[in-house]
């Protein structure tokens, strides 16, 4: 089939590739979110999906909204069977939805009706599901509500950080968007309406919502926090500036690996303690371990350094 591919970031990379790698279809154009500013030279910087599309000779158009007149007479021209979309970050216009023949097939990362929305990936390990997926539907006028082709499950490991379980999910969606293709192609391929029961929605994560609430219990926050890694990044503060933090490790309230004052009286939420190799923090419950820690400027270093160049002493309080 003659396929358009609309995708933006790096997890919609193998699902082109596979594409591109098929002997039964075409990509005829893609669609990509525009040039953006980034980083500390702010340099123009491609997405992901451009800079594939490009290395490939594919037509690229990069509209900041998929309702400007140009991207209609642009599909025209394409002329695609079907539309394939991965993570393209906006959405479709109701009146282009039926220009491809067999219309726009979405690759979402969650076993729909859970998790629709824009950080399925995120709100799962932060909810602390223990199994998710990938599914393929046709896109329609509402938001993920389309029916749906295929399924596949993934488990959530115990220590799996979003940007983890998104490069699976990325990986193993590939095959499944193929595969959907494929059977639409054929003919023998009918989608299931989404069950009304389960539905659930996970908006998109803002910087504020990746803010440590210490008070929280540790096994949250240890969930909060590998939701949020590596993007947009769970971070705390240290007087006036912003820390951000790697994934923790709650700790028993007898662990041995505990300074002895913090196993005689549990630390306050959000008061550390150090030793020379550790930092502990409390919470709402037994404390963590901090991981990685990320200063304003400075690049992510193990919290026992960060501890020795701050000069941080037992008893400061974070956020």
């Amino acid at each position: 089939m003659r396929i358009v591919f609309a995708g933006t970031p790096e997890v919609a990379v193998p699902s082109l590739q596979a594409l591109l790698d098929s002997p039964s279809h075409e990509v005829v154009g893609v669609i990509t979110r525009p040039d953006a500013v980034s980083g500390r030279g702010r340099k123009v910087v491609r997405s992901p999906i451009g800079v594939l599309a490009d290395e490939h000779g594919l037509e690229v158009i990069t509209p900041r909204r998929m309702s400007e007149p140009d991207v209609a007479e642009v599909l025209r021209r394409w002329a695609p069977d079907c539309g394939a979309v991965v993570a393209y970050g906006g959405l479709v216009p109701e009146d282009l939805l039926a220009l491809p023949t067999h219309g726009w097939i979405n690759l979402h990362l969650s076993v729909l009706p859970a998790w629709r929305g824009a950080a399925p990936v995120q709100a799962a390990i932060a909810a602390g599901d223990e199994v998710t997926g990938a599914s393929t539907f046709r896109l329609e006028k509402g938001l993920d509500t389309g029916p749906v082709f295929g399924v596949l499950t993934e488990t959530i490991r115990p220590t799996d950080t979003s940007g983890d379980l998104l490069g699976r999910l990325a990986e193993a969606g590939a095959g499944l968007l193929v595969n959907t293709l494929d059977g639409i192609e054929a003919g023998g391929l009918v989608p299931e309406p989404q069950p009304a029961a389960g539905v659930s929605h996970a908006p998109k994560v803002e910087v504020e919502d990746a803010r440590i609430r210490w008070d929280l219990p540790a096994h949250i926050i240890d969930r909060l926090i590998r939701a949020y890694t590596p993007a947009p990044g769970s971070w705390t503060s240290l007087d006036e500036a912003r820390i951000k933090v790697g994934p923790v490790r709650p700790v028993a309230d007898d662990d041995t690996s505990l300074p002895e004052s913090v196993r005689a009286e549990p630390l306050a939420a959000g008061v550390i303690a150090v030793t020379k190799k550790a930092v502990f923090v409390g919470t709402g419950s037994t404390p963590v371990r901090l991981g990685t820690v990320q200063p304003p400027g400075k690049k992510p270093m193990p919290a026992a350094d960060w501890a020795r160049g701050a000069r941080l002493t037992d008893g400061t309080v974070l956020g």
